[in-house]
């Protein structure tokens, strides 16, 4: 028997739709929309190739096999993230150059202007901070290439770009602090071109070279600025070119494993059949590490360019004060302690001959060695190289913060708590204790400089005639006051040192004991 049929709505009635339909059709319309969206990017991505060819050139790369790194895939990452710094550095560098005039005249009123607006502080903070990521990160790049010995056969080339690349970004750093035109860029330049003169046979072109002439000036500038901005960049592309070339076509090397040797007759095929067994292709797995790591480097400067911004220029330059006491930034504050402690007799040696030496060892390294074992393990002096080249510049750097050897020309006059008195005698003599530049080299009460011995206490150790002695006979980083000094200075100023005491006047030791110091 037939079901009964409902009957049809009367003419004119208004009929429900039905619940199901309207979703069916929003999705059928978001589905159409993405296929148009879909389509659209196919055609664009397809018009472009075909006018550009781009596929054939990243498409190899995205699916270069490389091995696969289980344990230590996150120490590859460290050339890729060089290079995202290296393109943040071009973009900071042009925002910067857009409004930075390189003459000697207007350099330095430039930079204030920059360091006056927010947007122009945060873009100098960017390419202060990643010029200081930049070097760190080629430095421990060229360590872990060393440490996994991956500048044997047949990456000897691979090796050597990287050296170039090394010191072009050190001098790169090296370039870029002149053109701040403050009391330390400038001098700092004076410093390297007086070094440079030192070379022997070219000595007096290289430091006429340096300076673009016999004297620091506009000259000087507009030479670094050429450098900083257009050749030694010109340079670090060309390098970095032929670098990533030699990575493409040797291939990344593979993890070392104790007992694996490099044998440069059968290493070639060995590699080869690595990668169809265990290899990966670049994308994802390997771009995403590298990615990863260089977003989050990127983000560290940035984060440091807001939250610390980058150093305020000090004084403009005067080519007046010789007594200027430059120090050079970080990543080269190493190389110039040592050159401060070291007698003047072996100076000059140290300044030609170890970094020649130095050089000659790096380019020489893959031929002396393009074979053998490529695991620290197996080599193990390696490791105590790279330990002793970072305890060294570690230490010299922080030796290089405190410069023990620099007077403090920026100390500040003693505040009152440390004086003890407002008024009389021994407040008078903090005043000379200032003007005559005592305090520049000697601390009292955590003030002051640390060329000489402290003056806390010289109350408890010297009596007035030791300290008279001291001041007219000098010593051999102190000089003679011998006619700088009034007698009523001298009294005042013994006024002032005899009142410095650690231990209370009534129970000091006697005033004459254990005298010490070639200082007051």
């Amino acid at each position: 028997m037939d079901e009964p049929q409902p009957a049809s709505p009367p003419p004119g009635a208004d009929v429900a739709p039905e619940e199901p339909a309207a979703p069916a059709a929003a999705g059928r319309a978001r589905t159409s929309r993405a296929g148009l969206g879909a389509r659209i990017w196919r055609r664009s991505r397809d018009w472009v190739d075909d006018l550009t060819g781009f596929s054939s050139l990243i498409g190899p790369i995205l699916r270069h096999p490389v091995p696969r790194a289980r344990k230590s895939a996150w120490l590859f990452v460290l050339g890729s993230a060089t290079l995202f710094v290296f393109l943040l550095q071009i973009v900071t560098g042009i925002a910067l150059a857009s409004a930075y005039v390189p003459s000697s005249g207007q350099a330095y009123l430039t930079l204030q202007f920059i360091d006056s607006t927010k947007l122009g502080a945060i873009v100098r903070g960017l390419h202060y901070f990643g010029a200081s990521a930049m070097v760190i990160l080629v430095g421990v790049h060229a360590i872990r290439v060393y440490l996994m010995a991956s500048y044997k056969y047949p990456r000897q080339l691979n090796w050597l770009t990287g050296v170039v690349l090394l010191f072009l970004t050190l001098g790169m750093a090296f370039t870029g602090q002149l053109l701040r035109w403050d009391q330390n860029g400038f001098w700092s330049a004076v410093v390297g071109a007086e070094q440079a003169g030192r070379t022997p046979f070219i000595g007096n072109w290289f430091g006429h070279f340096v300076l673009a002439g016999d004297t620091a000036g506009g000259a000087t500038l507009s030479r670094f600025f050429a450098a900083h901005v257009f050749f030694i960049p010109a340079l670090i592309f060309l390098f970095l070119a032929i670098h990533l070339y030699l990575v493409l076509h040797h291939g990344i090397s593979e993890p070392p494993q104790a007992g694996r040797k490099v044998d440069r007759r059968t290493y070639r095929q060995w590699y080869h059949a690595l990668l169809a067994r265990e290899g990966e292709p670049f994308w994802p797995n390997a771009a995403w590490r590298d990615a990863v790591f260089g977003v989050i480097v990127i983000a560290i400067v940035f984060a440091l360019a807001v939250m610390i911004g980058a150093p305020a220029v000090n004084a403009p330059p005067d080519p007046t004060i010789i007594g200027a006491s430059p120090r050079p930034d970080w990543y080269l504050l190493w190389y110039y302690a040592l050159l401060s402690v070291l007698p003047r007799w072996i100076e000059n040696y140290v300044i030609i001959l170890a970094p020649l030496i130095f050089i000659v060892l790096l380019v020489a390294l893959p031929f002396a060695a393009p074979g053998g074992e490529r695991s620290p393990l197996r080599r193990p002096w390696s490791l105590f190289i790279v330990a002793g080249i970072v305890v060294t510049i570690a230490f010299y750097t922080h030796l290089g913060s405190l410069a023990p050897w620099s007077p403090r020309f920026d100390a500040a006059p003693l505040p009152a708590s440390v004086v003890g008195v407002k008024y009389g005698p021994v407040a008078l003599g903090a005043g000379v204790y200032y003007e005559k530049g005592c305090e520049y080299c000697h601390r009292i009460s955590g003030y002051g400089g640390i060329r000489g011995p402290d003056l806390s206490d010289v109350g408890d150790r010297l009596t007035a005639d030791q300290i008279t002695t001291r001041i007219f006979s000098g010593a051999a980083n102190m000089p003679s006051y011998t006619g700088n000094m009034t007698p009523d200075e001298l009294s005042l100023l013994l006024a002032f040192l005899e009142s410095r005491h650690i231990v209370p006047p009534a129970t000091a030791a006697p005033a004459g004991a254990a005298p010490g110091g070639n200082h007051p």
